[in-house]
């Protein structure tokens, strides 16, 4: 096969797996309700979180805070990544809309993607070390037996605390 067919195969490629995963992401926040959810929705989800996680650790007040605390901390940065894909170049807010506008034209738009995965990787960055922080002094918290379980239930993917 001849290099430019090779080369035009591969940069096609790689603009589908760009766009299909950002478009994925959008289409993700929708379907599981969080894009639409309030602030006093959003707090109430997190505060049967914390009340599920305490009984299952066995959590005690200060341990219960440091949670709460990496809670707002995720949240903070879960609301940073949301706000950044407006600000890109006159986006629109939408992730789905930002990746459509990528292949609106004839060609594909490499500098507003560059943009949108700087707006978003900055996002990250930044609030990163308060994620960081914040998870740190609460797993740092747990007594062993509750670190363990928490391994436990993260070698499980994550899925349903107690139970078999």
């Amino acid at each position: 096969m001849k290099t430019w067919i090779k080369r035009s195969l591969i940069g096609l490629f790689s603009a589908t797996v760009l766009v299909g995963g950002l478009a994925a992401c959008a289409g993700n926040h929708h379907r599981h309700g969080m894009a639409t959810m309030s602030d006093t929705d959003m707090a109430r989800m997190k505060e049967r979180f914390v009340d599920k996680a305490g009984r299952e650790l066995a959590l005690d007040e200060a341990q219960k805070a440091k949670l709460g605390l990496l809670a707002d901390a995720l949240k903070a940065q879960r609301d940073a990544l949301k706000a950044t894909t407006g600000g890109v170049s006159g986006g629109t807010g939408n992730l789905r809309a930002e990746a459509q506008s990528l292949v609106a034209g004839t060609q594909f738009d490499r500098a507003r993607a560059q943009a949108l995965v700087d707006a978003k990787t900055g996002a990250v960055r930044d609030k990163a070390p308060a994620v960081v922080t914040a998870a740190g002094d609460f797993y740092d918290s747990l007594k062993p037996e509750q670190q363990q379980k928490v391994r436990d239930f993260m070698a499980k993917g994550g899925r349903r605390w107690g139970g078999a």
